[in-house]
């Protein structure tokens, strides 16, 4: 397939793909296929790899590290850096809850009328 159907069936822009190739996340298939480079099933297999380790908050410089994991099968390695990211994610996701407690307690203070400015408007000033 041509760059762009890689794009299509990966969800990506072809801009994207580039850049992973830039990144080393992905391979630059050679030009001397019929009608310029041409993409196959292994290069849709590592394009979706690198979609769902971002999509689970993976850096691309941690994807990286996990392809080469992949390589070596270094699972202890592999399982840390799962470790690492879900403290990661714990942390935003008590960051975000707090975030959300507080801005509910604004609204519904807003919600109460009463003198002054509205308290969602008077807190971020």
């Amino acid at each position: 397939m041509r760059i762009s159907d890689l794009a299509k069936a990966g969800g990506v822009g072809v801009e994207t793909v580039r850049f992973y190739q830039r990144k080393g996340l992905l391979q630059v298939p050679r030009g001397d296929a019929p009608g310029g480079r041409h993409y196959g099933p292994d290069d849709l297999r590592r394009l979706r790899y690198v979609k769902q380790a971002q999509t689970a908050g993976f850096t691309l410089a941690e994807i990286a590290e996990l392809i080469d994991l992949d390589r070596t099968d270094d699972r202890p390695r592999a399982r840390d850096m799962a470790r690492e990211r879900i403290a990661a994610l714990d942390a935003q996701i008590a960051q975000l809850t707090a975030a959300r407690a507080s801005l509910s307690k604004l609204a519904a203070d807003c919600g109460k009328g009463g003198e002054g400015p509205c308290p969602i408007l008077a807190a971020f000033a």
